[in-house]
Parts: C-alpha cells; structure tokens; sequence
C-alpha cells in the first residue's frame, strides 16, 4: 500500500487530535434502492493505516412540532414495519425532490399527514440521526397558529394513522417514560420543552442547514447504481 501526504505526516510523530484528515481513498457502491444506499469506503486513519466503513446514503426529512392554541403537541401514531409496532411521532416526511425547500416539504408533510396548516414557522432542531454509519439528518420545524386545510387521501401506512394531541408536559412525560421512542419525536419534544423552559428564540424558519444530506438525491438524479 503506497502512503499519501497525510500518512506520512502521521507516521512522522504523535498526531495532534483533531487535525487528521480522514480522506476516502477508494468507495464501492454495493446497493442502491428507493430510499437509501450502502456504500463501502475506503478511509484512511491515524497512523496510515486504511479501513473500511460501511455508509448508508439517506434522503434528508423534515418534521413538525405543530403547537395549537391550547398548547398540544400535534403528534401521529403510526404503524413502523421495521419494528412491527405504531409509534407516536411528529408529522415528517423525506426530502425526495430534487431542489425541494425543506420549509415547503415541512408545510407538505403537516397538511399530508394531520389536514392542518400553520400561520407561524420557524427551526427548532437539527439533528444528525446515527452518524455513525448514515448520512441521514432531518430538521425539526416549529409551527404555531394552526388551522385546518385540504388533505390528500391517505394511503399504505398513513391510512391508517391516528392524530393525538397532548399537552407539551406530559409529552416530555412520555419521552422520559419510554412512551415515546421514535428519534425524531424525542428530540423535538425535548428540544421545545427546552427551548420554551429556557426562554431560547427559534431560528428563522429559512436559517441554512449545512448538514442537509444530498449524497442519495444527487445519486438518483445522476443515475448512479
């Protein structure tokens, strides 16, 4: 195996922490499907030795805190095949669409998902979900001023989800009980109770979002296997 640059500097003396540069020496593709793919990376690490990481390529989401007037947390149970059983969640959706807005994408999944709109919007969380071997991050958007607006038939899953609305208490009752599991549904609930205990402003709803995943979208755009 030759040394590059980095492998050399490594090999010279002790690395100072956190100036390596994990650089990808070589990436085989070994599925790619309709939300996801896996690749396989070559990286190279400390002292010059080159390992493999196992990445899977993701579509970023969007989810929505939906408050109403009464301070309810508008959340969904729904059915998750991977784990066999309904989750309460937040309403979410994938960002699919090349090019789409995810505030748009966030607007699509409250009306899709609950038949609501909202007036106000603004961040409330980012989240990279396992970093440890997916791409995969979502935004969480804070929406108040709640009213009601079309929704499109639901389908698959969805036809058969169930809208809860809880008071944001016994939310974080939930989340710390283990009533509420699902990843997404217990950083936003956190994160709000956090934001609204602590007096924190949310961002702007159009803050940027540099984590925002594009490796899957660009790949299924560019026809890549």
């Amino acid at each position: 195996m030759t040394t590059g640059p980095s492998d050399a500097r490594d090999q010279a003396g002790p690395v100072v922490p956190g100036s390596h540069d994990f650089e990808t020496v070589s990436s085989e593709t070994v599925y790619s499907g309709a939300i996801l793919a896996l690749r396989l990376d070559q990286v190279a690490m400390p002292g010059g030795r080159v390992v493999e990481r196992e990445v899977i390529e993701h579509h970023g989401a969007v989810a929505v805190a939906a408050l109403d007037d009464d301070g309810d947390l508008v959340l969904i149970n729904q059915y998750r095949h991977p784990i066999g059983r309904r989750l309460l969640e937040l309403p979410a959706g994938l960002l699919d669409e090349p090019g789409e807005d995810p505030l748009a994408a966030a607007r699509r999944e409250l009306a899709e998902e609950t038949g609501l709109a909202a007036r106000d919007w603004s961040v409330l969380v980012d989240v990279a979900l396992s970093p440890g071997f997916t791409d995969e991050s979502l935004r969480i958007y804070l929406a108040a001023g709640l009213s009601e607006t079309d929704r499109p038939e639901p389908e698959f899953e969805e036809a058969d989800l169930e809208i809860v609305r809880m008071p944001l208490d016994e939310a974080v009752r939930a989340a710390l009980s283990g009533e509420i599991v699902n990843a997404t549904a217990v950083a936003g609930v956190l994160a709000l109770s956090a934001a609204r205990g602590r007096g924190i402003a949310p961002r702007p709803a159009d803050s940027p979002w540099p984590g925002m995943p594009t490796a899957f979208l660009e790949r299924k755009a560019g026809g890549a296997d």
